[in-house]
């Protein structure tokens, strides 16, 4: 049995909201599936994801194929950085500590650059709404005789 994981599209016309699922590659795009990994709302900004990184990495060493937008997310939340260090310590190139520890840096640079982001967008998008002074009225004390 094909095994894929693939995103089941939920929300309301022109909302989407997706769930990450474990689904067999015959079972239709919004069917039945085998397990639910996570979450995927595309509509904030930046993309909110939710995602079990343990269960996507079993699922992946079980040979579960990701299709191309929920390999992108893997790669995004670092699921395949990860398999891929567990990969060199199975191969006997580093053990599991150092592999943790190389994934903890990554980890904590990706965070403080995904801040980073949230915090321009956030600036760009308060600095582009119109401001609005408040204009002095002044009045004219005029005294006629």
């Amino acid at each position: 049995m094909a095994v894929k994981i693939r995103l089941q599209r939920h929300g309301s016309k022109k909302r989407p909201f997706y769930f990450i699922v474990v689904a067999d590659a015959r079972a239709p795009r919004d069917g039945k599936f085998i397990q639910k990994i996570g979450t995927y709302n595309p509509l904030t900004v930046p993309a909110t994801i939710q995602l079990d990184r343990q269960k996507a990495l079993e699922w992946l060493h079980k040979g579960a194929e990701p299709t191309d937008t929920v390999r992108r997310i893997l790669s995004f939340k670092g699921v395949l950085y990860l398999k891929h260090l567990l990969r060199g310590v199975k191969l006997g190139l580093f053990d599991e500590a150092a592999a943790m520890q190389k994934f903890q840096k990554w980890h904590e640079e990706h965070e403080a650059h995904m801040k980073r982001r949230s915090e321009e967008h956030r600036k760009a998008r308060t600095g582009n709404r119109p401001q609005f002074a408040a204009k002095k009225v002044e009045t004219q004390n005029s005294t006629e005789v």
